[in-house]
């Protein structure tokens, strides 16, 4: 028999509740207590990976290293628990149902009629146990992704239901549930998570635990309510209010004892817990006054009358990472910019920003407005920081206003540029051609070796650095010359030297003016922020002292 644990997270009454948080915060405190642990993300989409998904409607593709796009959950698991996860621990219903069916083709079922019932559940079962393995965890979590009662991930709580009855004293099941407050009855209801935990037992599955999520903490009344209604024990009701900051999230937990019950219920031996490095950053977030303003300019903001910041979920976590590390609050002001394309004048609002980040994105819109920005930061000292798409437009915008090529531009956005300053690499516009566009993608960690003394390099206070890419386009060599000449530091550079990696501008020239091709906020942690973070946020704590 398997004697690995495994603990199901699912959610309650509604989505965005909390699911991957209480995942991370889970994991983080049973790592805490000495325990190899590892974390899976089931979704409920076709889609057979997160890369063709919309950032407005999903939020952000994140990249593991292996160049897996998927859900931004993964980033969270990946933060908290201070891990780096492969591609065996996500998986969607597209990609199951893809692999059952190749499976078929390939007459691995051996001429069984394969059914849904019980070859999905089984193909689920397989990829989670595999992952564990792979991992050599102690304790897998597997969060399955939408609300209890929806058609779309009934097969995944199956998956569930058999591994329980295989293995049951090895598997847990969390429900992540919303009490309400009806701000005209002013009481906080228990009812919806009723119906949730009798949906869950409809689907063969009853919770050992309730994560409660509300406003506020639970009353004595409201958790006697769930423990009668819901068959579980009141200890096993742990309350989790909102709060400021989701990094206080795993010390509530262990208020309410949640590591050490958990581990009571697998039978597991209770190991003396350290969470004083999360202890800390709590007290920290809690007691930084000085604040600092920073400007995202980008485009992926609006969802009808709302922003949508998860977005740039993993930017937001780095730049609050990077402010702890500084001793500062961090304000993020969403700019849009199509905003200066409009109305040009506006663009002097930029100077009430200590800082300025351009983050990743595809496609024309808002770009002349992100460009006018990148050259307002060049030009009046603001701490300026662009990511993959946003150091693509600063080399743009260097070439058009500094060495006085009008027309310069990526061919992804004017195919006939007279100056594509940004280019398909040669192997990889066949492929283009093709429609084949998987193969065009840079996905995942790559290697990159930096200038010695550069600010990047003193940053890193190495030479060599690993880092994760997502995009098709790269700075052409045949202007990089001309680039270098004219004062802009390509500070980072392939291992062959052919990719540019950092562009940067040297210190006597700009407080800070860097950009990066890959993504530095897909490895950013609470507890390790990401040193070109740290630099940037210092840098813009030293303009607002200015």
């Amino acid at each position: 028999m398997d004697n690995r644990k495994y603990i199901f997270v699912m959610g309650g009454v509604m989505s965005g509740v909390g699911k991957g948080i209480t995942t991370s915060s889970i994991g983080a405190i049973l790592k805490a207590r000495g325990y190899n642990v590892t974390a899976l993300k089931i979704d409920p989409y076709i889609n057979v990976d997160a890369g063709t998904m919309n950032p407005t409607e999903h939020g952000e593709v994140f990249v593991l290293d292996d160049g897996y796009e998927c859900d931004q959950d993964m980033g969270n698991y990946e933060r908290f628990m201070e891990i780096s996860l492969p591609s065996l621990n996500y998986m969607t219903t597209g990609s199951v149902y893809q692999s059952v069916i190749n499976k078929e083709r390939n007459l691995k079922y051996k001429g069984k009629c394969v059914e849904v019932v019980p070859h999905i559940p089984l193909e689920v079962i397989e990829r989670i146990k595999k992952a564990s393995e792979k991992a050599k965890s102690d304790i897998t979590l597997i969060e399955i992704g939408g609300t209890v009662g929806e058609y779309q991930n009934i097969l995944f709580l199956e998956a569930a239901r058999m591994l329980k009855i295989k293995n049951p004293e090895d598997v847990l099941s969390v429900l992540v549930s919303y009490l309400p407050i009806p701000s005209k009855v002013g009481e906080m209801k228990t009812k919806p998570t009723q119906y949730a935990v009798r949906t869950l037992n409809g689907a063969g599955i009853q919770p050992d635990f309730i994560i409660a999520r509300s406003e506020t903490f639970l009353d004595q009344k409201r958790k006697e309510k769930l423990s009668m209604f819901c068959n579980i024990p009141e200890e096993y009701v742990i309350s989790a209010p909102d709060i400021d900051s989701v990094y206080q999230v795993p010390i509530n937990y262990e208020r309410d004892d949640l590591s050490k019950l958990i581990l009571k219920k697998l039978g597991l031996k209770q190991k003396k817990s350290n969470l004083k490095p999360w202890q800390d950053l709590v007290d920290k977030i809690k007691s930084v006054k000085e604040k600092i303003r920073i400007g995202v300019v980008g485009k992926y903001f609006g969802t009808g009358d709302f922003v949508l910041s998860d977005a740039y979920i993993s930017v937001i976590e780095a730049i609050k990472h990077a402010g702890f590390k500084n001793d500062v609050k961090v304000q993020i002001d969403w700019i849009n910019s199509e905003l200066f394309e409009k109305e040009p004048h506006k663009i002097e609002i930029l100077k009430d920003c200590d800082g300025i980040l351009v983050p990743g994105g595809f496609g024309e819109r808002g770009i002349e407005g992100k460009i006018k920005a990148i050259q307002y930061c060049r030009e009046n000292r603001i701490p300026f920081f662009g990511l993959c798409y946003g150091m693509q437009l600063a080399v743009i915008e260097y070439a058009r206003n500094v060495l006085g090529l009008e027309k310069a531009n990526t061919t992804e956005i004017d195919k006939k540029t007279p100056h594509p300053v940004i280019d398909i690499m040669p192997e990889q516009k066949k492929n283009l051609e093709d429609s084949n566009f998987g193969a065009t993608m840079r996905l995942g960690s790559y290697e990159a070796v930096l200038k010695k003394g550069s600010l990047a390099q003193r940053a890193y206070g190495k030479e060599r650095i690993d880092e994760r890419h997502r995009h098709r386009w790269e700075v052409n060599p045949q202007y990089i010359k001309d680039i270098e000449k004219a004062g802009l530091v390509f500070s980072g550079k392939s291992p062959n030297k052919k990719l540019m990696e950092i562009i940067e501008l040297p210190s006597e020239k700009h407080p800070f003016f860097l950009a990066t091709q890959f993504h530095p906020e897909f490895k950013s942690a609470p507890l390790k922020a990401h040193p070109l973070f740290v630099e940037f946020i210092k840098a813009a704590k030293g303009r607002r002292k200015e």
